[in-house]
């Protein structure tokens, strides 16, 4: 019995102690050297990389530790349910010992060898089968991209063979099932590099098969199940691969039970299809697929497979370039350049545009910080704008692959995705909805599934069903919106309260229950940015409360920060200090948006600053020089809009962007930038304020009763809830952990109030004037009284 929580430990303990070992490997080995460099900077020359060799480098040596690692977990679990005959590590029994006079029998037959042949002996075992001929390519493994040091091999292998106080195996892969589920949890958490380079997370199972049942059911009932095709452009460990196989054998041995065994396993693995960038992602996916086509197939070794043919469609590349399409790129260096991991090219269109009658996967949330990536994918993909989740082109790309509609309409691939709700309600989302999902594609089903508890979602997310066809689309979406969290963590997140009440109401729209709200809503909701999915009649309110009135941005001169210093560990400093270094009259008080809260402001820190009370740039003083000279360097290299502040005609000590007439104007409403609610403040001049702390400037001439009409509606509860509607959020006091992104109370969620969105809230035709004013008066005196102001006021006596 597998002990998921000891093996996974373990094992990353071993993956910590083999990425220094071929670290060593990769430096003082030239052939590894030789080997690896070359192909760096190809990949940097073509532009499929934009980072440093260091970067790049240790990267390759995470995928080869943890290539190593899971070889001989591949070899450990056959070797244990009898896959293999020979044991070459270890085994229950007396197959310990066996595999010990086997290595010994190895050494005495070849004697320059080393225990690293000996490994490489085991895994050439599994290879030696069709079957498992995939898993230990080594054209493209990344174990044999970088070899283990004979120490490091021994220190492996003995690994394997410890044995518990009652004398049996500390690890035992013993299962009658032949379950690879605990190769995900290895896939998602064997290395905290890699899950954080590559977004590592499995998708559980019950989410996978709620979106087979609302994909692959319709497509198999449409086109036939003789005829589907299945890919997962981002198949990770294999989850929605092993769901979609395991339902296509039960189509076969419903429709063609007298069919011979082998065949029908053939032809169901034969439609199943999946692509990942990340190597070991799809070696788990191989093993986990081939040892689900062996039990199938009632075969009970690896040596029963000879003679059988297993076509497992899993290839390592990334699914976002359009690898040898042409549709973009034609002979662009890039398109043809594949590292030496990658084997897209022995799987010949399996990325080809239109041929998959089912999309279905769970794209990477993440933003890619590779800026050479960034601006590849943002070229073959027009729904990327500003700085875009990897969630937009994986959008994009997941209808690309299924099925066109024929010319009325009919015929068209089914996709579905949960994917990072982001894009929502971000403004990098915006081209996403209004120039892609509202004209290219039609959208089926839109489900809110930010409340409901997923082990391992922290990112907030939705999920999205739709046809790769604009034709003959229906007027309304069934959409499902959320009400309200998981009141607490479940035993079992499939029975959890808010995903049930998703299973049960989807297909009874107009339903509502205290979790969701079902409603086929007009298309029309879902063509413009952003989309609001709230149930409980709060999207309608909102787009009510939107029709009230002229929006905010009509009436303003704008909103922003005043300042962005480009480096602000060289500028920021504590207020106390400006006095110790003489630089009072060097500095102004700059507010961070924590520093904005119930109508009350305050500013804890300073900035240095180059300008005059106008905003005008100004000569430095001695001692501002001394302060700044340490950090020139820094300074000089702090890039915007590509260029440094030289090269944009500023002074190398300039701030980086300054809004001298944001700055000029002394009557401002401050803002903070991420807060659980609406926090506006009147501020009467002489402060700068940062991105997390914007604000808005009125017109000109707009006198102070001006302001605080506009404070007045802004700190309003409907301000709050519409602002809450049309805003991302950010998270707030998570139950179970790094669970679910689900709050354990509603008001600790944190929200990003953006001036874009704040520009489209609806002004009414009265203000409440006279309470604004009381409320800023009530806080400028709460503000003389704080202990701060006393003590800056004086000596705290008793008295005072």
């Amino acid at each position: 019995m597998i002990d998921r929580k000891l093996l996974l430990s373990d094992l990353q303990k071993q993956v910590k102690s083999l990425e220094k070992d071929l670290r060593e490997q990769v430096e003082s080995v030239q052939e590894v050297y030789a080997r690896l460099r070359p192909e760096y900077d190809q990949a940097f020359r073509v532009g499929r990389t934009a980072a440093t060799w260091t970067v790049w480098r240790d990267e390759r040596i995470t995928q080869a530790a943890v290539a190593w690692v899971l070889a001989t977990v591949f070899v450990r679990f056959c070797e244990d349910n009898g896959l293999l005959t020979d044991p070459y590590l270890a085994g229950p029994g007396d197959r310990l010992v066996l595999a010990e006079e086997a290595e010994a029998q190895f050494f005495h037959d070849h004697p320059d060898k080393t225990l690293r042949d000996w490994l490489h002996a085991g895994f050439d075992a599994i290879a030696a089968t069709q079957a498992g001929r995939s898993l230990f390519d080594r054209r493209h493994n990344p174990l044999y991209q970088i070899p283990l040091s004979h120490d490091a091999a021994r220190k492996l292998i003995a690994f394997w063979r410890r044995r518990g106080e009652d004398g049996n195996l500390v690890h035992n892969f013993c299962d009658d099932s032949w379950d690879t589920r605990f190769l995900g949890d290895l896939y998602q958490d064997l290395s905290e590099a890699a899950r954080e380079t590559y977004a590592l997370l499995q998708t559980p199972e019950f989410v996978q098969e709620f979106i087979l049942d609302l994909t692959l059911t319709p497509a198999v009932a449409e086109f036939g199940h003789d005829v589907v095709k299945v890919i997962d452009p981002t198949c990770g460990s294999g989850h929605f691969v092993l769901g979609a196989f395991h339902r296509l054998m039960k189509q076969w041995e419903e429709h063609a039970p007298n069919r011979d065994l082998y065949e029908r396993v053939h032809l169901a693995l034969d439609a199943v299809h999946g692509v990942d960038i990340n190597p070991f992602a799809v070696a788990i996916a191989r093993f986990r697929l081939l040892v689900a086509a062996m039990r199938a197939s009632n075969l009970k070794t690896l040596a029963d497979t000879a003679g059988y043919t297993f076509p497992l469609h899993l290839a390592v590349g990334d699914s976002l370039i359009k690898h040898r399409e042409g549709v973009l790129f034609g002979e662009d260096p890039m398109t043809e350049f594949a590292y030496a991991t990658e084997d897209l090219h022995e799987h010949p269109r399996i990325l080809a545009s239109g041929r998959y009658h089912v999309v279905v996967g769970n794209p990477p949330y993440i933003r890619i910080e590779d800026k050479g990536l960034k601006q590849a994918y943002r070229q073959m993909y027009d729904a990327c704008s500003g700085n875009y989740a990897l969630s937009v082109p994986f959008a994009q790309r997941f209808f690309q692959l299924a099925k066109t509609a024929d010319p009325d309409g009919k015929g068209a691939g089914h996709v579905g995705q949960i994917t990072s709700d982001s894009f929502m309600k971000r403004e990098f989302g915006k081209k996403l909805i209004e120039n892609f999902f509202a004209t290219r594609v039609n959208l089926t089903h839109v489900i809110d599934t930010s409340r409901a508890y997923i082990p391992g979602h922290g990112t907030p997310t939705v999920i999205l069903i739709g046809r790769n066809t604009n034709l003959n689309r229906p007027g309304t979406i069934r959409t499902i919106m959320g009400i309200h969290g998981e009141p607490s963590t479940p035993a079992d997140p499939s029975k959890g309260l808010v995903w049930q009440a998703i299973i049960n109401q989807i297909d009874r729209p107009g339903s509502e229950s205290e979790w969701i709200s079902v409603a086929d809503l007009p298309r029309e909701t879902f063509c413009k940015h952003p989309w609001n999915l709230s149930g409980g009649g709060k999207s309608a309110l909102a787009r009510t409360i939107e029709k009230s009135g002229t929006p905010l941005g009509s009436a303003i001169e704008g909103v922003g920060r005043t300042t962005h210093t480009g480096l602000d560990e060289a500028f920021y400093l504590p207020k106390q200090s400006t006095v110790t270094l003489g630089l009072t009259n060097a500095t102004v008080p700059v507010v961070l948006g924590e520093d904005i809260r119930d109508y009350f402001l305050s500013a804890s820190i300073a900035t240095l600053f180059p300008y005059d009370e106008n905003g005008t740039a100004r000569q430095l003083s001695d001692a501002e020089h001394l302060f700044y000279w340490p950090n020139r360097t820094a300074l000089r290299r702090r890039l915007d809009f590509g260029q440094t502040p030289e090269e944009r005609g500023l002074r190398w000590f300039d701030h980086s962007m300054f809004f001298a007439k944001r700055y000029r104007v002394p009557l401002s409403i401050a803002f903070a930038f991420v807060a659980t609610h609406n926090h506006f403040v009147l501020d009467r001049g002489g402060k700068v304020f940062n991105r997390s702390a914007p604000v808005i400037k009125l017109p000109e001439g707009a006198s102070e009763d001006d302001h605080l009409k506009l404070l007045g509606v802004l700190n309003s509860s409907t301000a709050c809830f519409w602002l809450k509607q049309v805003s991302y959020p950010k998270g707030g006091d998570p139950i179970g952990g790094e669970g679910a992104r689900v709050s354990s109370e509603g008001w600790s969620d944190r929200y990003e109030f953006t001036g874009t969105k704040l520009q489209d809230f609806p002004l009414p035709s009265a203000y409440p004037l006279e309470l604004a004013r009381e409320l800023d008066r009530l806080a400028q005196r709460l503000g003389t009284v704080t202990p701060a102001a006393v003590a800056a006021a004086g000596v705290p006596t008793r008295e005072r």
